[in-house]
């Protein structure tokens, strides 16, 4: 087995164990809020926290995975996850929960930006929608199939189990990440010429020269708002009050989704490969806002299922088509700056979805709050077709 492939299964390994802990919070982490008697906007800082966590860890992330490297970096990231989610079960209230929530996403922000840009170390343009596929596959399975067990460990053992879950398996992810998964640093810099690589600052500025990488960026932080003011904050209350829907029951749907989407990452991972970028990323962005609207209209839980399923298989798609045009766009060396600048405009909607929906939700009630998501979700997916450029598309 080659070095970049032994490197790809170890994060998938590694990504999995992360984010099926940080899964098995979802359909508990509302209702887990709302035993500090608390408001729909507060859950929605809640979720907002872990999110803001993450963004502003995203750029150090960077470039601390370019000064220690990469597998220091992502294992510092796995203690520190477990260290916010062991403190999250033992909040004694709301603040201190807050202030858990904002220790748990600073460690899942080394994490999540420092594993893609292993990734995109290890591919090579015609490679690299297949790679991102299966890594985002296993991604969105793991976070998709978490919910299942976690909503039963919740029922059986009280809302704050999972949470303890969740720093055993943060812990378990820093094992893998220090014991497992090779040395990255360097494998991206062929093709610079040995010239001296620009200080962080401009490689940002550089890539935001780019009209193709801001609307990518900009669909990276629509899909954070979406996915966590909408799936994370809203549709587990909107399944537990409009359809009577139980913990377990939600965590279900959400975890078939999950395999579904986990079913269609690598045969989208090869269409993205041969027909590029631009023609996997518009669609599973239409789709995605259209998994919102099927939310809204749920007449029963079997309808709840069906919009869970869409939502999967968007979610598993549009996560790597995005991720392979980020990617794309890096100069030799840039990988950090560029993948850690991505993923920082997804964490931003993770901190704005939540608070703003939140709010709507108080003013207006779930369905106004996803059909403004789905909205501006749709709108940003045209304007992707419109203005950004193809970045790779196989010959012949």
């Amino acid at each position: 087995m080659s070095f970049e492939r032994r490197v790809l299964v170890w994060m998938c390994v590694l990504i999995a164990v992360n984010q099926i802990g940080f899964g098995g919070i979802v359909p508990v982490m509302p209702l887990y809020a709302l035993t500090f008697g608390v408001s729909a906007s507060a859950i929605g800082l809640a979720v907002a926290i872990y999110g803001l966590a993450r963004f502003c860890l995203a750029m150090p992330a960077g470039q601390l995975s370019d000064r220690l490297g990469r597998r220091p970096t992502l294992a510092l990231g796995g203690l520190v996850s477990a260290t916010g989610s062991v403190w999250c079960a033992l909040a004694t209230g709301y603040p201190e929960f807050i202030v858990a929530r904002f220790v748990a996403g600073a460690g899942a922000g080394l994490v999540l930006t420092t594993g893609q840009v292993v990734l995109a170390d290890i591919t090579t343009p015609e490679r690299r929608g297949r790679t991102m596929a299966i890594y985002q596959g296993t991604f969105i399975f793991a976070v998709g199939i978490g919910p299942f067990p976690g909503g039963l460990i919740a029922e059986y053992w009280g809302l704050a189990a999972p949470f303890w879950v969740y720093g055993g398996l943060g812990l378990t992810a820093s094992a893998i990440a220090w014991f497992a998964v090779g040395e990255t640093r360097g494998l991206g810099t062929e093709g610079a010429g040995g010239r001296k690589r620009p200080a962080f600052i401009t490689q940002i500025r550089m890539l935001g020269d780019q009209v193709g990488y801001l609307l990518v960026c900009t669909i990276a932080f629509m899909n954070g708002v979406v996915r966590t003011g909408g799936l994370f904050t809203i549709i587990p209350v909107l399944g537990a009050t409009m359809l009577a829907m139980g913990a377990s029951e939600i965590g279900f749907g959400l975890a078939l989704g999950s395999v579904m989407g986990l079913l269609a990452a690598y045969p989208t991972g090869m269409l993205i490969d041969r027909f590029g970028r631009k023609a996997v990323i518009v669609p599973a962005t239409l789709l995605t806002a259209t998994s919102m609207v099927l939310f809204c209209w749920a007449p029963s839980a079997l309808w709840f299922t069906a919009a869970c399923v869409v939502w999967g298989i968007a979610a598993s798609v549009g996560g790597s088509a995005p991720a392979a045009y980020a990617a794309d766009s890096a100069a030799p060396g840039m990988n950090a700056a560029a993948m850690s600048t991505f993923r920082m405009a997804g964490d931003l909607g993770y901190v704005i979805g939540p608070i703003g929906l939140g709010f709507v939700v108080d003013a207006q009630g779930p369905v106004v709050a996803l059909l403004l998501a789905a909205a501006p979700m749709a709108l940003v997916g045209l304007l992707f077709a419109r203005l950004a450029p193809e970045t790779y598309r196989a010959k012949g």
